[in-house]
């Protein structure tokens, strides 16, 4: 069963959060399943990392993109592409309805992405899907 972690640092930094708290946590249970909210934000590409290295870890799109986050934590200038290579470990997130823009725009701000129909496939179905154990066709 996945487990849904809210680690990253933003919007405030604390004891637990970031990447080296879970980098401890995965080097004692390796084969855990983490799914990182908000793609670890804002050390977006510290927890690439962990999901490079360890199989169980997934990162989730909630706020991730939007005109909301970008003004406070945009990706950096190299990030997109490494989404691009991660497509299989990203799955959609929404925290609807408490977000502060419309359903829709969480979508947009993927599409804009432009990372392709595979991409947004394996993020907007597949992935979770897969994590859950559901049918993926």
């Amino acid at each position: 069963m996945p487990v849904v972690i809210h680690a990253g640092s933003a919007p405030l930094r604390g004891t637990h959060t970031g990447p080296g708290a879970v980098r401890e946590v995965l080097r004692r249970h390796p084969d855990l399943v983490l799914v990182v909210a908000h793609l670890g934000m804002p050390e977006y590409h510290e927890f690439a990392d962990l999901a490079d290295e360890f199989v169980g870890v997934h990162l989730d799109t909630t706020m991730s993109g939007t005109d909301f986050t970008n003004r406070f934590a945009p990706f950096p200038d190299d990030y997109v592409d490494r989404l691009g290579g991660l497509r299989d470990r990203v799955v959609l997130g929404s925290d609807f309805p408490s977000i502060p823009y419309a359903y829709a725009h969480q979508l947009d701000a993927l599409a804009r992405l432009d990372l392709g129909d595979d991409w947004m496939r394996a993020v907007l179905w597949h992935n979770g899907a897969r994590l859950l154990g559901l049918p993926t066709a």
